[in-house]
């Protein structure tokens, strides 16, 4: 794992996803961060192994590392290792509306 991202392994059918950068607007103008909106889409960075089914088998998870994937506004535990690095969510892996395909 590069020394930037943050050492962090999710549990269970959770995800670690890096969010977007916020984009400037149409015009040039780049909001502060208390003015704009946050970004519902991100990079998957870590997965966790699975959730355990009824008869005690780990399910497959669907993402796999380095998934685009869209969520909405309010999911997820925001995470802030350090003031350098970028801010990262866990999120469940129902929590992910869709993954962004080229």
């Amino acid at each position: 794992m590069p020394d930037n991202q943050p050492k962090i392994k999710p549990l269970g059918n959770r995800v670690l996803v890096e969010r977007s950068k916020p984009q400037s607007s149409k015009g040039g103008i780049l909001l502060p961060d208390s003015a704009q909106e946050k970004p519902k889409e991100g990079v998957v960075i870590a997965i966790g192994p699975g959730k355990m089914n009824e008869q005690g088998q780990i399910e497959t998870m669907n993402l796999k590392i380095g998934d685009r994937v869209l969520f909405s506004s309010y999911s997820g535990t925001e995470i802030k290792q350090n003031e350098e690095e970028g801010k990262y969510l866990i999120l469940s892996e129902e929590d992910v509306l869709g993954v962004l395909t080229h």
